[in-house]
């Protein structure tokens, strides 16, 4: 089953693209790989959540705030892949959580994103995973990700 026909399967539509809040690009295609920027919980380019994580949002929404970040992350690598059917894997995700300092349940939140893309990708979308607690994100996120995807073939163009 291709992923597109997985993300109809799953009632899963990807979002449109979120306009770069500074001067970077969304990602980095290299050889193989793609890095993405870091992806806040922003619907149309607004923040759908504010606030640190246990204090003025609950676990519970965070974890529902980090799939948002995942779909906006899957749109960019999308496009740059040509396609999510040519990505070979998720490599690397890193969960970043606005969070006061004895905050410990980063594990389990980040699984909001790692939830996502093993429905999704199967075994392939099983990444490497790093969640860390910070002072503050921007725009006052409680929590932001990016992803290194490895491509299947890396002579397919981006789409556009």
């Amino acid at each position: 089953m291709s992923i597109t026909e997985k993300l109809k399967e799953l009632g899963i539509e990807l979002p449109g693209f979120n306009p770069p809040a500074a001067n970077y690009s969304p990602a980095i295609r290299t050889g193989d790989f793609i890095f993405t920027a870091g992806q806040t919980p922003k619907q149309g380019g607004k923040l759908v959540l504010t606030g640190k994580v246990g204090v003025e949002v609950s676990e519970e929404q965070t974890y529902e705030a980090v799939k948002t970040c995942a779909l906006n992350c899957l749109t960019i690598v999308d496009y740059y892949a040509g396609g999510l059917d040519n990505v070979a894997a998720i490599v690397k995700l890193t969960v970043f959580l606005n969070t006061e300092p004895g905050f410990a349940d980063h594990a389990k939140i980040g699984n909001g994103a790692s939830d996502l893309f093993v429905s999704v990708f199967g075994a392939h979308g099983c990444a490497a995973r790093s969640a860390v607690g910070v002072a503050s994100l921007p725009g006052n996120a409680p929590c932001e990700i990016e992803l290194v995807v490895r491509l299947k073939d890396a002579s397919i163009p981006p789409k556009g």
